[in-house]
């Protein structure tokens, strides 16, 4: 079976969207933000204009590919290292997926596009889009998300009112908080303000459990995100990883998947073997020969090995 696809990664267990292939349409750290707090680590193509990054032909090639080699997979989700709605061909895609399966789609986004007509009506193809807001003026949205010339908070807050009124699926909304950057009480209750005006259907509360771009960036306790859930409507659930991740059913990814998967997320092998169903043994034996031919690096925080 195919699994060195150039723009699908996965499928891969997911705690929040089960076995989940992802879709990776815009070249590595393309993006409109240049979020602290980022994974991936700072933007490198810091840009709002819309192109096809990647030949459209091309992707829909490997989907087709897919569906017929495998075809498993609770999702398809526009994910990755960039942000999916700066692909100009987005909805055309979407388009293309409903036609050829039934699997739900998700657009994980940052929201900040969504102030443009044509962004809203191709991302409201998808089943399911996620937003992001982290921020609840302008000085803290250019301290945190450092957005590209041109895009102002207004911006951002207008789009994903705008998008919710077009948008008949699920909107969830993420909300990354950090250590004394934007946890204090009175800041998060700006931001559950914010939020309701957007109405979104879940909100998501993330926070720097993984390497992030700003050495800076710490995470708030678990603890502390507990006690911010009730401040928003509907009440935010916690979506970073304390610890361990949930095990799945699969008992065997190829190396190749899990590369794809850490470049895009980096990873601790105690996470990848909850993901894989396999032993952190057997995940640092499988990476060993990717890290010594620099294919993947490992990043020591608080005491654990990241693979990224």
């Amino acid at each position: 079976m195919k699994t060195n696809y150039k723009y699908l990664f996965g499928p891969v267990p997911s705690r929040r969207l089960g076995r989940s292939l992802g879709i990776d349409v815009t070249p590595f750290k393309t993006c409109s933000l240049d979020c602290i707090f980022c994974q991936c680590g700072c933007t490198t193509y810091h840009i709002t204009e819309r192109s096809e990054f990647v030949p459209f032909e091309d992707v829909c090639t490997e989907l087709e590919q897919w569906l017929a080699q495998d075809g498993c997979a609770d999702y398809i989700t526009f994910a990755g290292s960039g942000e999916p709605t700066l692909y100009s061909r987005l909805g055309e895609l979407i388009a293309f997926i409903k036609e050829k399966t039934e699997i739900p789609v998700i657009v994980l986004s940052n929201g900040t596009l969504f102030h443009r007509s044509d962004v809203c009506k191709e991302t409201a193809l998808a089943d399911i889009v996620k937003v992001s807001l982290s921020a609840w003026n302008e000085p803290s949205f250019q301290k945190i998300n450092r957005p590209a010339s041109g895009l102002s908070f207004a911006d951002l807050l207008a789009g994903e009112r705008n998008f919710r009124n077009c948008f008949n699926g699920q909107l969830w909304l993420e909300v990354f908080l950090m250590e004394g950057i934007n946890s204090k009480p009175e800041q998060v209750q700006q931001i559950a303000e914010l939020a309701r005006e957007i109405e979104p259907d879940t909100i998501h509360l993330n926070t720097a459990v993984r390497p992030p771009a700003e050495t800076g960036v710490m995470p708030v306790s678990e603890k502390v995100l507990c006690s911010f859930c009730p401040l928003f409507t509907p009440p935010a659930e916690i979506i970073a990883s304390f610890g361990t991740v949930s095990s799945a059913n699969e008992k065997e990814v190829h190396a190749e998947t899990l590369a794809a998967l850490i470049h895009r997320h980096p990873a601790t092998a105690t996470q990848l073997a909850a993901i894989s169903g396999s032993d952190e043994e057997g995940i640092r034996a499988a990476l060993a020969p990717l890290v010594e031919q620099n294919q993947l690096q490992i990043e020591v925080r608080n005491g654990e090995d990241w693979y990224k």
